[in-house]
Order: C-alpha cells, then sequence, then structure tokens
C-alpha cells in the first residue's frame, strides 16, 4: 500500500528544520528549501539546484509539493485573462488577471465554490466543497504574476480577493497566503497592494482588527437599506447593517486601513436617488470610498444593469455629499471573468 505523501508547504520554517535534522540533514538546509518553495517559487524538488541530489531524492519520496496548475486560459477582448487552475485533487477554481493602465490586478479565489448564497453571484449558486490551503492562494498569485509578465510584460502591483468563496470563512489559510505573498521570505509584495473582500462577517472583520492586518478591506455591500440586503444576501439576516458598521469602525479603529464599500447597482432595486440616501447614511460613518460596480449578467439570476441615468443622478448625490465615488467599468465580461460571474463556466 502506497503511503500518502505530505504537503511539504504546510510545514513551519521551524517545522521543517526538524524534519530535515531528523533525517540526518544539517539545520541550515531547511532555510535553502524554504527559499526555493516561498521566494523562487518552484515547482519540484529536483528544480532546488543547490540542495544534494540525495536530500532532494528524500523529499520526493516524503513529500508532495501539491502545485496548482493551470487547466485553461481564456483572453477577452480587453486583455483580461481567465484562468481555470486545477488542484491537486482535481478540483477547479478560477482566478483573473485584470489589465489596466495604472495597474495590473490578480484577483485570486479562497473556496472551492462558496457556502454563501448571493442571488446575483454565479459562485454563490455553487456547494462549497472545501477551503484553498495557504500554498494554493499563493500558487494563483504567482501563475497570474507569470501571465503578466509574459503576456504583457508588465509585474504584477495589485492582489484582491475577490474570486470564488468567502474569505473571511477561511480565515486562517487567507491571512497565511497573506504572509507569504508580503514576508520578505516570500513574494514581497506590499501589504497595501492587496484588498480583501468580505460579503460581511462582523465578528471576523473585528479579528481582522484585533489581528492589525495591514491589509485594504473591502464590503460588498450592494444595498444600506436591511430588507433589501436580506433579499439578495442572506448573510445579512446575521450580520445586520449595524453590526456592520461597528465592526468596520472597530476595524479601522485598530488599523487605519482603507475601506471600500462596493456597490452593484441593479435596475430598479437599488438604483434609485433614495437608495443613494441610504448608503450616504451608511458609508458617512466610516472612513471610507465607494466603488459602484457594473453588474455582470448570470443566467441563474434576472437582475438588470442599472441603466445611464439613474447611475449618473446616484453618483451625483454622493459626490455632492463629498463621499469619494469611483464607477468601475467590468473587465473581462465576454469570457464571464467579470465580478460574480466566476463558476467554473467556459
Amino acid at each position: 500500500m502506497e503511503l500518502t505523501k505530505r504537503a511539504i508547504r504546510n510545514l513551519s520554517l521551524e517545522a521543517l528544520k526538524q524534519e530535515m535534522v531528523q533525517h540526518g540533514e544539517p539545520a541550515f538546509r531547511a532555510k535553502q528549501v524554504y527559499e526555493w518553495i516561498w521566494k523562487k517559487s518552484v515547482r519540484s524538488f529536483e528544480a532546488m539546484a543547490n540542495i544534494p541530489k540525495t536530500t532532494r531524492e528524500w523529499l520526493e519520496t516524503e513529500f508532495d509539493l501539491q502545485c496548482v496548475t493551470t487547466a485553461e486560459m481564456q483572453v477577452s477582448t480587453d486583455r483580461t485573462i481567465k484562468s481555470s487552475f486545477a488542484l491537486h485533487d482535481a478540483h477547479l477554481i478560477e482566478g483573473v488577471l485584470i489589465p489596466t493602465r495604472e495597474r495590473m490586478t490578480a484577483c485570486v479565489s479562497s473556496q472551492v465554490g462558496c457556502s454563501l448564497t448571493c442571488s446575483f453571484c454565479a459562485t454563490g449558486y455553487m456547494d462549497r466543497k472545501r477551503n484553498l490551503e495557504a500554498f494554493e492562494i499563493y500558487d494563483q498569485v504567482v501563475l497570474i504574476r507569470d501571465q503578466a509578465q509574459e503576456k504583457y510584460g508588465i509585474p504584477l502591483t495589485n492582489i484582491v480577493y475577490m474570486g470564488m468563496g468567502e474569505p473571511l470563512l477561511n480565515y486562517a489559510n487567507v491571512l497565511q497566503s497573506i504572509e507569504m505573498i508580503t514576508s520578505p521570505e516570500g513574494l514581497g509584495m506590499a501589504s497595501r497592494r492587496i484588498t480583501v473582500s468580505t460579503a460581511g462577517i462582523a465578528k471576523m472583520i473585528k479579528k481582522l482588527g484585533d489581528d492589525q492586518v495591514k491589509f485594504n478591506l473591502a464590503l460588498s455591500l450592494h444595498a444600506a437599506n436591511d430588507e433589501k440586503r436580506h433579499r439578495i444576501m442572506p448573510i445579512n439576516e446575521s450580520n445586520t447593517l449595524e453590526a456592520l458598521s461597528e465592526a468596520l469602525r472597530y476595524f479601522y479603529e485598530k488599523t487605519e486601513n482603507d475601506i471600500t464599500l462596493e456597490y452593484i447597482m441593479f435596475n430598479k432595486f437599488n438604483d434609485s436617488v433614495e437608495d443613494a440616501k441610504e448608503l450616504y447614511e451608511f458609508a458617512r460613518q466610516l472612513p471610507c470610498k465607494i466603488n459602484i460596480i457594473e453588474y455582470n449578467p448570470i443566467k441563474q439570476a434576472d437582475f438588470v444593469n442599472a441603466e445611464a441615468d439613474a447611475l449618473a443622478k446616484f453618483t451625483a448625490f454622493l459626490e455632492s455629499k463629498k463621499m469619494i465615488v469611483n464607477v468601475r467599468r467590468s473587465r473581462g465580461k465576454d469570457i464571464d471573468a467579470a465580478c460574480g460571474q466566476l463558476a467554473g463556466k467556459k
């Protein structure tokens, strides 16, 4: 019977050192291997050039890197690239490279599927199969970073945890992935270039504050009225707007990190000036900016994007109240790579 290999990237540096010493290797060898894994992002033990051949063979026997691989890649007319990534257990997830004039952004997933059932999001119609390991999130960043360089010759500038899944329901692995992405022992990216987006889990937002994280936070709000938000985001029943407002204020007091309110505008649902007034009342309690997001249709729902006139009046009201408002146009819609469309669909 074949023994199952262990995932080496689930070991801390100290745990890896203990493994090395027990095998009769010098302790410094662990740091060498660790650097190959996290700083140089190697995809095989054979590639670890300064590690003795006998040690590499032993590593190959005992451990597995469980690398994420690119199963399929689609390029949009606007240069957005959507990738289907295969995990070691044959599950598929999706990630997106979003190129704009100012930045090159990787949008990564944190779960296989999602346990939340937001009615406007394709991922919300999938079952949650499992949480992603920290190294599986890290691998998405590496693969998308390489795409940016190979396709466009531009380095990755930003990372958003806005793909499949709810990041705060995979809290430990998400934070560990960010540690390896930002650490000098890892990819060395700046924390301020990373944004984690949540559908709104108040106690976990407070935990981010207690842990004094360095990255930015985005709340998928989409309605500033409890009754309306209940209808499209069932999580609001246990995480009301009042609870979320309190949690976001707590998060900012602890971290002083940027907060973004994400607001998808649906035609004749949340796009009136009255809706804008409710959004203002919620937002004015926080140091935040508001991103108005174009709705991207999915076959499971019959929502329609707000009309241009409604959008103009909505944003004009908020700007008259001195709110910082950005209108985000969708990228990659033609390949189902836009916000809310990720569902493993070709």
